[in-house]
């Protein structure tokens, strides 16, 4: 990869070095700014050289710029809003990943690439369509807000993008799970592994990672996990279990982040 070049931050937005400055990120001061969850979904993705990848709602590219660091062939970055494409497409040329990573401005609704994917990711809007407060300014509401498109339509969505064998990741808040599950259980979508992302140990989940691929089966419950059984995203390995790991804990007693969310953070 090339190194990343330097560009000028523009009037109201702010410019961030990640990975030990190896990927730099244009971002909105006022607009939609990404949270934690973004390079958490990055860490957790697995990816293959011969990968061809869609992005669902890339917002300012952060994502697909941050796995850029792994093997793929490409990335698409699917993003409906006008302003945040046009800030991703700056922040890929801006690392001198055009020859990797394509924004394509557009509704996932309605997109029709013509052809299938390895791999499936996003990062959606979380927040119910009639629950909580809208934003005064209107790029984050429809980055947080389920204002174009819930659960359901990403799974339906998904299924019909995934290859036979393709695999789909996604970062959720825990309150939203049981959605979730429904969602892609009635898509033919089920488990193959799921971290949950805890803020301090001995605390309940905030967040859960998660892969699905195609199938149908039973989902067994693990102790201490909370994974909801009899329907919904079913395992993937050996005797119908999904792929449980290790949770990750943000912080530590002393308030800091912990070393393997450091590491995360640095892009290990």
């Amino acid at each position: 990869m090339k190194k990343a070049a330097a560009p000028r931050a523009r009037s109201g937005e702010t410019r961030d070095a990640f990975y030990h400055g190896r990927i730099l990120i244009s971002q909105k001061k006022r607009g939609y700014r990404f949270a934690v969850d973004a390079p958490l979904l990055a860490d957790f993705i697995r990816t293959r050289k011969t990968d061809d990848i869609l992005e669902v709602g890339t917002g300012s590219g952060v994502i697909s710029l941050l796995l850029s660091l792994k093997p793929f062939r490409r990335i698409t970055a699917l993003e409906i809003q006008k302003s945040l494409a046009g800030l991703a497409e700056r922040n890929v040329k801006a690392n001198g990943l055009g020859k990797r990573i394509k924004i394509v401005r557009g509704d996932f609704r309605k997109y029709r690439p013509r052809r299938r994917f390895d791999l499936v990711f996003s990062n959606p809007p979380y927040i119910r369509k009639a629950a909580g407060f809208l934003s005064g300014v209107s790029e984050k509401s429809i980055a947080k807000h389920e204002l174009h498109g819930a659960i359901g339509d990403l799974m339906r969505k998904t299924a019909e993008w995934l290859k036979p064998r393709g695999r789909a990741c996604f970062v959720f808040p825990e309150r939203r799970r049981q959605d979730f599950v429904e969602a892609a259980g009635a898509n033919g979508l089920r488990t193959r592994r799921l971290r949950l992302v805890l803020p301090r140990a001995g605390e309940p989940a905030n967040l859960f990672l998660v892969e699905l691929v195609r199938g149908a089966g039973r989902t067994k419950t693990r102790r201490g996990h909370g994974i909801a059984a009899s329907s919904g995203p079913t395992a993937a390995r050996r005797g119908g279990e999904a792929e449980i790991m290790p949770s990750l804990v943000l912080f530590g007693p002393d308030g800091k982040y912990t070393a393997e969310a450091e590491a995360i953070f640095a892009g290990r």
